[in-house]
């Protein structure tokens, strides 16, 4: 319990401090963590109701959609964001300074197995992140709605 609230009070911390580093420099630094553009995900809080946002990088993305991948590190654990999104599909995505509607859902098994070699290459790491957990990371499609 301790452990996971410790990693969840870094996770929060470091989503701040990316906030602030991209808001200081203009959207010059961290913009392209690890080569992989970020974008600000706007969703509504399950619990709350209320507005939530969060950056996360996209390793597979095209004109019409990203690909986002929950992998939370590779905790045992489903982000809060993911979790919002499944309660609450349509979201709001900023990429390259633009705000789109999307409306996201999970890759579905044949999906996920297209996407995982894409995704793997653009970031090594979200190999890892699956071996540190039981669970299958999910990888969330977010298709643009007009």
């Amino acid at each position: 319990m301790i452990k996971n609230a410790v990693a969840d009070s870094q996770a929060k911390l470091m989503n701040v401090a990316h906030r602030v580093i991209l808001t200081a420099s203009g959207k010059r630094l961290l913009s392209k963590p690890f080569g992989m553009p970020v974008v600000e995900l706007h969703t509504i809080g399950r619990k709350s109701g209320l507005p939530r946002s969060c950056y996360l990088t996209t390793p597979v993305h095209d004109s019409n959609r990203v690909i986002l991948v929950a992998s939370k590190g590779g905790d045992d654990r489903n982000p809060d964001w993911y979790r919002n999104l499944q309660s609450s599909p349509d979201a709001e995505l900023v990429l390259d300074g633009e705000r789109r509607k999307v409306h996201a859902r999970t890759a579905n098994e044949s999906e996920k197995a297209e996407l995982w070699p894409k995704i793997v290459k653009a970031y090594k790491g979200y190999s890892t992140y699956q071996r540190r957990t039981t669970r299958d990371i999910p990888v969330v499609i977010c298709e643009f709605r007009s």
